[in-house]
């Protein structure tokens, strides 16, 4: 059971709400980007200088931007082969456990997200054609997955199945 079978309160439905708005429209300037790109290309044979690596950037804070909406709804991929036969406590314990393993783990890959966010901003990492930096793109998916790991934490604490 994740915070989705928890009954919505406020923050977890505003969350929800601004992940997807913030999804969509990421979304949508991509495609509006591919489509002036190929438009461009094709019929002006002049592309959108620096689209592709726009798309790069747009397609990492549209994956990251997505984490915490997975973790709030329990959507990341899990194998059940043990969990299926549990039932009661152990299949709460289990349950539990596995949120705790995966807030672990996505906080260090924040911890490691930010650290390479550092690094790229030690040597002035940008894109090659438009000069963007790179570096607050580290920082914000670093954060974004440190938010999903917090879900995943709070996640725990908040469960019906509550022995």
């Amino acid at each position: 059971m994740s915070l989705a079978n928890v009954e919505a309160g406020g923050i977890d439905r505003w969350l929800r709400r601004g992940i997807a708005l913030v999804c969509a429209v990421l979304l949508l300037a991509m495609m509006g980007l591919t489509i002036a790109d190929v438009l461009g290309r094709y019929l002006f044979n002049s592309p959108v200088p620096g689209a592709s690596e726009l798309t790069e950037l747009i397609l990492a804070a549209v994956i990251f931007t997505g984490l915490p909406a997975a973790s709030l709804d329990g959507d990341h991929i899990s194998v059940d082969i043990v969990a299926e036969k549990l039932h009661g406590l152990p299949a709460v314990l289990l349950s539990r456990l596995v949120a705790l393993v995966s807030a672990g783990v996505l906080a260090m890959v924040s911890w490691r997200l930010w650290i390479i966010g550092d690094q790229i901003a030690s040597y002035n990492g940008i894109t090659p054609t438009l000069k963007l930096p790179l570096a607050p793109l580290g920082y914000l998916v670093s954060v974004l997955s440190m938010i999903a790991a917090l879900i995943c934490l709070a996640d725990i604490f908040r469960r019906k199945d509550i022995g």
